[in-house]
């Protein structure tokens, strides 16, 4: 055998026998229809479950603890029980995790068999590396952060899981405390995994709670980092729809796929024709992509018909796990051509909406909605509530409509009002901004943004995109793209933006 056969070999083997801790690591709390709330969060992405039952007879954590771990078996998760070796070798579960007062892990290892997991808590490096030495298949580390489940004598924090990532080559989970909000210091600290309970459990969304928190990990991949694939229709002039979602998605970093819902024949003066794709067409572009291409946002736009909404909303309800959905409910062109049955708003409120994560209409989207006017920022909020009641977790309200030296966006997430204000630009160069807009959201999202990062991001994105705009056809101007994107990236460099402006194209 040559030696790079034996390298390749060797690294085949290491793979299939590491443990998979990574990304959500679910710790159950004490509370009401647990295994009903787990299995919600599967459909999110956990990668681990740690079943930690307390005050509890041992019967009853038989039972429960059987319960879990099918749930855990349907969506492919290890099952890891919290310091009862005895009780996690009864479950046949995949492993189990021992404080520092718990036992040995290589006594653990032993009871459990061949195969199995064992991770220990610790909160230094001397433990760290003791627990490594002796064995453990991954370490917890913590507390980053005060908690309520448990107290809290050690708070080695961020600063303290960085110091000790390059000297320990297992994987490295993060403890205590840790929320949406923080999650991004822990990973960007080095951990591996993020054990969470409350943010999970105590969330009325525990699936998109874990979503959210998955796409955090992306962050440290390199680029294009994170895939989006937008299922929208065809823009031949190339300013808006799914041509505008590609360009947004890669000149800001992230892989774009596409699923096609209509050809429009178009320019910047309007929509001559629409040509809608059959649905099946429209699934069968999906699934390709989807059974192929590890998709982390989906971005909709133009759906066009009932029938298309319904399909799609019928499929995403399929999937196993949950993948994060920004929903631009694109429904007039520019130019003032319907792009959206009657029907169809309805059956997309109905059936398509409650799966969004991130809604993102304009006014006179939301209007439509709503059946409604919204003349000023207060009534953006009151909508976004209204919009957020009717299903989407978050909901992006866009006040480019209203009148004013600033433009002002409108976020509610489901607990907070949050305001994105930028400069208007009183131009028709604004085909395209809709579509830009919510993939830029979708791209950052895809890339480990947390939301309020995501959308502060694509706001001076598109605001750039329609300063730097420039005059293209009889019409309505597409946004600049290229240009703003560039900007963001070196936002003290001007030579090549200056230097674009004598361009005669």
């Amino acid at each position: 055998m040559s030696d790079a056969n034996r390298q390749f070999r060797l690294v085949v083997n290491k793979t299939i026998s590491s443990p998979q801790i990574t990304g959500v690591y679910l710790i159950t709390d004490q509370g009401e229809n647990l295994p009903e709330r787990v299995h919600l969060a599967m459909r999110g992405g956990v990668t681990v479950l740690q079943y930690r039952p307390k005050n509890k007879p041992y019967d009853a954590c038989l039972s429960e603890g059987k319960e879990l771990k099918g749930i855990c078996g349907r969506y492919g998760v290890v099952f890891i029980v919290n310091d009862d070796v005895e009780l996690a070798r009864e479950l046949g579960a995949d492993g189990v995790h021992l404080g520092q007062d718990d036992g040995a892990i290589q006594a653990a290892k032993k009871l459990l068999g061949q195969g199995k997991i064992v991770g220990k808590s610790t909160h230094n490096l001397e433990e760290a590396l003791r627990a490594e030495l002796e064995g453990a298949d991954y370490i917890g580390f913590g507390a980053m952060y005060p908690t309520e489940s448990k107290a809290v004598s050690h708070l080695p924090g961020t600063t303290g899981l960085a110091a000790i990532r390059k000297q320990i080559k297992i994987p490295v989970v993060g403890i205590g405390g840790i929320t949406a909000e923080n999650a991004c210091r822990v990973i960007d600290a080095g951990a591996d995994a993020l054990a969470l309970i409350s943010a999970v459990l105590s969330n009325p969304r525990p699936d998109i709670a874990v979503a959210e928190i998955n796409l955090l990990f992306n962050r440290t991949r390199p680029f294009p980092r994170g895939a989006v694939l937008s299922v929208a229709g065809s823009d031949s002039g190339g300013g808006a729809g799914i041509q505008a979602d590609i360009k947004t998605i890669t000149l800001l970093g992230s892989y774009a796929a596409t699923v096609l819902t209509a050809l429009t024949a178009q320019n910047t003066r309007g929509v001559s024709s629409i040509h809608g794709l059959p649905p099946s067409f429209v699934l069968d572009q999906l699934d390709a992509v989807l059974e192929d291409i590890p998709i982390d946002v989906i971005k909709t736009g133009m759906l066009h018909t009932p029938a298309i909404i319904s399909s799609l909303a019928e499929r995403l309800t399929e999937r196993k796990i949950l993948i994060p959905t920004v929903m631009d409910p694109v429904m007039v062109a520019k130019g003032g051509a319907a792009l959206l049955e009657r029907e169809a708003v309805r059956v997309f409120c109905q059936q398509l909406l409650p799966q969004a994560y991130l809604l993102t209409p304009n006014i006179p989207e939301a209007e439509r909605m709503l059946d409604r006017t919204i003349r000023n920022e207060e009534e953006m909020e009151r909508a976004a509530l209204d919009l957020h009641a009717l299903g989407a977790a978050n909901v992006l309200i866009k006040g480019g409509h209203l009148t004013g030296r600033q433009s002002t966006d409108i976020l509610f997430d489901g607990s907070k009002y949050h305001s994105f204000n930028a400069e208007r630009f009183f131009t028709s160069n604004t085909h395209g901004t809709g579509c830009s807009y919510s993939s830029a959201i979708a791209a950052y999202l895809a890339q480990g943004d947390p939301l309020l990062q995501a959308v502060e991001n694509a706001k001076k994105y598109i605001t750039a995109s329609i300063r730097l705009a420039r005059p293209l056809g009889k019409g309505h101007s597409p946004v600049n793209h290229f240009l703003a994107a560039r900007e963001l990236q070196n936002p003290n460099s001007t030579e090549f933006i200056k230097d674009s402006e004598h361009d005669p194209a």
